[in-house]
């Protein structure tokens, strides 16, 4: 912290409550941000880390439907970030039990949800296996895509069948939703990049930065191009995009 703060840093996001107190006292200009790990879901929680530790954006957990967060937005005392692109997390954020379990690690402290230690790739007769801790998580034949190994997306097998019982390997996409988010005055998208390499985050920065650009120079008429949308998906999780937890139509 020390470091970050001498090397001047423009902000710190952090989760730890013991961190957090030790930044605002000990560098009070600091600009603070709750990770998204720090799980405040609710506008209350946030004005407990802005009254305590003097934080300034919050990165919600992807849970929060659109309504939802519109309704954090208008409450909270700080700016609110929410995720655009990336993995989803049906978890605690940073608390996946089945990761702790499989792996030995937990995702809070280590930083990741599948340490690279613990990944094993074995060919074999009927594919390519993928092993988390030992534990064979997905066989995948030829052609076919192979999602980034996470215990949450594996296959299963229950009731005689062998599926995706937890959740699909999706990718979060809201790239279609700008103009709503931008509406309900979302500070910030962010991009996840856990795990991933330069060039990952080169592409989709840049995709990600036409779109914001567009869409808030002409929010009423603005629309994915195509070629934005294929960029991205040589990089999504799987072969599907969804909007997660922020379409809920049944709400």
């Amino acid at each position: 912290m020390d470091r970050a703060a001498e090397m001047g840093f423009d902000a710190l996001i952090a989760a730890d409550i013991g961190v957090l107190d030790y930044a605002c006292n000990r560098w009070p200009d600091l600009n603070l941000h709750l990770s998204v790990q720090g799980s405040a879901t609710n506008y209350e929680a946030i004005r407990f880390f802005h009254e305590n530790f003097g934080i300034n954006r919050v990165v919600v957990p992807r849970v929060l439907s659109l309504p939802q967060v519109k309704h954090v937005v208008e409450n909270s005392p700080v700016s609110i970030e929410v995720s655009g692109f990336g993995s989803l997390c049906v978890m605690v954020e940073g608390r996946c039990l089945l990761s702790s379990y499989a792996t030995g690690e937990s995702p809070n402290t280590f930083g990741a949800c599948s340490p690279a230690s613990a990944v094993e790739w074995r060919e074999t007769d009927k594919g390519l296996e993928t092993r988390l801790g030992g534990i064979l998580i997905e066989t995948v034949e030829k052609g076919e895509n192979a999602g980034y190994p996470t215990i949450c997306k594996a296959r299963f097998e229950v009731g005689g069948n062998t599926f995706h019982a937890i959740e699909e390997p999706t990718s979060l996409n809201t790239m279609e939703m700008l103009p709503e988010l931008q509406k309900a005055g979302i500070a910030a998208v962010k991009i996840e990049g856990r795990q991933r390499s330069p060039v990952y985050v080169k592409q989709v920065t840049r995709v990600w930065r036409a779109a914001l650009d567009a869409c808030a120079k002409d929010p009423e008429h603005f629309k994915p191009k195509t070629e934005w949308l294929a960029e991205l998906a040589k990089v999504s999780e799987g072969s599907q995009t969804t909007f997660g937890a922020y379409h809920r139509p049944w709400q």
